[in-house]
């Protein structure tokens, strides 16, 4: 079974629906990088419900991924942002080296950044 750092960011999403057993096993396997033996020490239970467990807990985040796609819109959103970041700052540059800058497209560059800044904390 490899290890997906996918499974580990829907665990962040979803990890609250699984039972706390469940979310504790992904997030020593995925997150903690515990092997299926390390963890059926720690909950005195075999390599074999380890996986079981493991499995049950990502098939139930993987169709709630499917279903809802938090993940998914999160991933976009924080790429829209960097975006958006980047763009505010080449219109600052260009602004500040053109020949006669403006100061109403510098302030609106700016204010579009301690927007993107709130949004991205």
């Amino acid at each position: 079974m490899a290890k997906n750092l996918e499974i580990s960011l829907l665990l962040d999403f979803y990890g609250d629906v699984l039972t706390e057993k469940q979310r504790d096993v992904m997030e020593q396997y995925y997150n903690d990088d515990l092997s299926l033996a390390e963890i059926a020490d720690n909950f005195g239970i075999t390599r074999q419900g380890v996986r079981d467990s493991i499995k049950r807990g990502e098939g139930i985040i993987l169709e709630l991924e499917e279903k809802v796609g938090f993940a998914k819109r999160y991933r976009a959103v924080q790429q829209g942002i960097s975006q958006l970041e980047s763009l505010a700052r080449d219109i600052q540059f260009e602004n500040a080296n053109g020949y006669t800058p403006n100061k109403r497209i510098d302030d609106s560059a700016r204010r579009m950044l301690e927007i993107i800044g709130q949004i991205s904390e």
